[in-house]
């Protein structure tokens, strides 16, 4: 059995940048005879925290579990192995998670034998690693976003040894090209065609826990993508912390305009992406998805602010008429475009005065949807040393006036549809309501409806008869 001897996450060497080529690995990962079949009557439970790219982990641990034969359950209780794939982008993210891995631990006390592994952007945090050594014996494998293909060996080792196994790399990371995946879904898939971020915006954490910016190389994302259609996919997301840099470490010049144009001459039915940093948005991308009508008229363009000194303080480097010159060239090239954002109040030392300058803007965006939240400090982040002079009331305040404002601008951007038709991608029943069907429409509007002989992955036309803030109801059009 290979020895191991722990290794715990280091903010030092994670936020390290060098001048290196990303490195493609195709032959890293593998399964011994000795490991392969550690699975066989042994069940697995997966729970995901956070973002798109955590959704696409835990597909690919999945898929290595499931490689091993282990057999996937829904109820933790049945498990044998449990892992917890966690978010560590704001601080009620990673409470929430210590809670319920301090509530399961009477499931260690009934079952010995049960391992319990936590991964993600969690595990690369130095303190929250330590607390969890010093206060949750109930957890018997720790390892990050870089080893996920080192699983197999890891989970051996905490199975076989009976020790308990950190493994979290701490490092810029490479591409590892030959992982198994198990997808979720059956007509909508995540596609990675990046991972990391040098972008070190003060408040973010993302490119201590995800390494350096590092690109896919497009002949593998578009065999992925022609596969996934060859498979019966109708829709695919592209992934990247900033998919508007794809490419550039590279060196492809608007690498994700080449890109985005080649994956829409794949003919896939529908094509999104995310998420997009304004300061990477080419004017060409514009009019690569206005050429095509695969790619979705519907973009997730994070704001954060609408304030240029708060944008600056942030390290976002894009000003708010740079933003909104994006936002008018989009609406005036692709009329029928959706937006969504993302919008932080209370950042450190914000005015009253720069709190109305975001208000301003949503008015001049009039946002289809927005996450907005209050300021969450993040360790060892340049924004957690900055004084901070606003207190928690005002912070809620201005999170109620702005959430406010973004119920009216969505509810009065929804009322334009009233009576017209939209095409909508069916994903089964509605969650609240068995009878009746539910699905996204190509601007990315949640649609809510009934009809006859509806199939999960279908396109259908559904004829929208009534009108809520955040979602649509309608009928579908029999042809």
């Amino acid at each position: 059995m290979e020895k191991f001897n722990n290794i715990l996450p280091d903010y030092s060497k994670a936020k390290v940048r060098s001048n290196n080529t990303t490195v493609i690995k195709r032959e890293i990962f593998d399964l011994p005879d000795q490991i392969k079949n550690i699975g066989i009557g042994r069940k697995y439970y997966l729970r995901t925290y956070g973002c798109q790219a955590n959704e696409r982990d835990s597909e690919t641990i999945a898929g290595i579990l499931e490689a091993l034969n282990f057999t996937r359950v829904d109820n933790e209780e049945e498990a044998d192995v449990l892992f917890f794939n966690t978010c560590a982008i704001r601080k009620n993210a990673e409470d929430k998670v210590l809670g319920e891995i301090g509530m399961l631990k009477k499931l260690k006390r009934n079952n010995p034998d049960l391992i319990f592994a936590l991964c993600g952007c969690m595990a690369q945090e130095e303190m929250i690693v330590k607390t969890i050594l010093e206060k949750y014996p109930q957890v018997d494998l720790i390892f990050g976003t870089h080893n996920i293909h080192r699983l197999p060996w890891l989970l051996y080792n905490a199975m076989m040894a009976k020790e308990k196994t950190v493994e979290v790399y701490s490092k810029e990371g490479e591409v590892v090209e030959n992982l198994p995946v198990s997808r979720f879904g059956k007509h909508k898939a995540w596609v990675n065609i990046m991972y990391g971020c040098d972008k070190f915006c003060t408040y973010c954490i993302v490119p201590y826990t995800r390494g350096k910016q590092r690109s896919r190389l497009m002949e593998d994302i578009l065999k992925e993508v022609r596969q996934l259609k060859e498979d019966g996919y109708k829709e695919v997301c592209l992934l990247g912390q900033n998919v508007n840099a794809y490419g550039k470490d590279l060196g492809i010049e608007d690498g994700f305009a080449k890109l985005l144009e080649e994956v829409a001459k794949t003919n896939i039915d529908r094509i999104r992406f995310s998420t997009s940093h304004p300061r990477d948005f080419s004017e060409n991308m514009v009019y690569v998805m206005k050429k095509y009508p695969n790619i979705m008229p519907s973009l997730h363009l994070p704001v954060q602010s609408g304030n240029n000194e708060v944008l600056r303080r942030m390290g976002r480097v894009y000003t708010v008429e740079h933003y909104k010159h994006l936002v008018d060239l989009l609406k005036k090239e692709i009329p029928t475009i959706t937006f969504s954002t993302d919008i932080i109040v209370g950042f450190p030392n914000e005015t009253h005065e720069q709190f109305l300058d975001t208000l301003a803007l949503v008015d001049y965006c009039q946002y289809d949807l927005a996450y907005t939240f209050i300021y969450s400090p993040r360790e060892n982040t340049p924004a957690a040393k900055m004084e901070d002079n606003i207190s928690e009331k005002e912070k809620s305040d201005r999170l109620q006036m702005l959430n406010e404002k973004i119920t009216y601008y969505s509810n009065l951007n929804n009322q334009k549809y009233l009576h017209k038709t939209l095409k909508v991608l069916v994903d089964g029943y509605s969650k609240k309501n068995k009878n009746v069907y539910s699905g996204y429409s190509e601007e990315n509007k949640l649609v809510n409806f009934t009809g006859d002989n509806i199939n999960v992955g279908d396109i259908v036309d559904v004829y929208i008869t009534e009108v809520k803030s955040y979602s649509l109801n309608g009928v579908k059009e029999d042809k």
